[in-house]
């Protein structure tokens, strides 16, 4: 095995072991025994457990992140660009479960090699560029893209958590409801939602 193949490799099994055990239950002797090689060796490569984690999770959000800027290429309606970007994270999440499962755990303290919370970020910004449309049409501050963005990454996030468990119903079904809350939702969107909300005993 050459030493690009034994890295490989050992990347692999280690993102087996940190989506089976978490960061903290992980070990560099498990993730050696699994690989069947000797500590030393993945020290070698990674120079211990934190910079292994660091490649795992890097290579995940590369990966992913790939997954879901590959569908919101030019040509597609806003509503076309929410739909196939909660089926590509349906679909990493059934393609890749282990990967989901490292991205979705706590990250180590003092951990800053981006992770679930970088790849919201950036997946978050692309949806602000998707949004401009609706923001257009609806008169809402342009200021305000940002904090719809995020809500509807997160919200594709945690559903797609739940449904990683779950399984049912089918990945096309969960994305088409997604893509109808949000589209029907950014729709109607008010020029000023802060009108919608009462004062107590109004």
């Amino acid at each position: 095995m050459t030493a690009s193949e034994r890295r490989t490799q050992l990347v692999e099994v280690a993102k087996g072991v940190f989506a089976e055990h978490g960061y903290d239950g992980a070990s560099v002797e498990e993730i050696a025994h699994r690989a069947k090689v000797s500590k030393p060796i993945v020290y070698e490569h990674f120079g211990g457990k934190e910079g292994i984690y660091a490649v795992v999770v890097d290579r995940e959000t590369a990966h992913l992140l790939g997954m879901i800027t590959a569908r919101l290429g030019p040509g597609l309606g806003a509503r076309e660009q929410v739909y196939s970007s909660a089926m590509a994270f349906l679909d990493y999440i059934e393609e890749d479960p282990d990967g989901f499962r490292v991205l979705i755990r706590d990250s180590p303290a003092g951990f800053s090699a981006g992770g679930m919370a970088g790849l919201l970020s950036d997946v978050a910004d692309k949806a602000e560029e998707v949004l401009a449309g609706f923001f257009a049409e609806s008169g809402v501050a342009l200021g305000m893209a940002a904090l719809y963005a995020h809500a509807l990454v997160g919200m594709v996030v945690h559903v797609g958590a739940w449904w990683a468990e779950e399984r049912e119903p089918a990945k096309e079904i969960v994305a088409a409801h997604l893509t109808a809350l949000v589209y029907m939702g950014l729709s109607r969107l008010p020029r000023d939602p802060t009108k919608l909300v009462k004062p107590r005993g109004a």
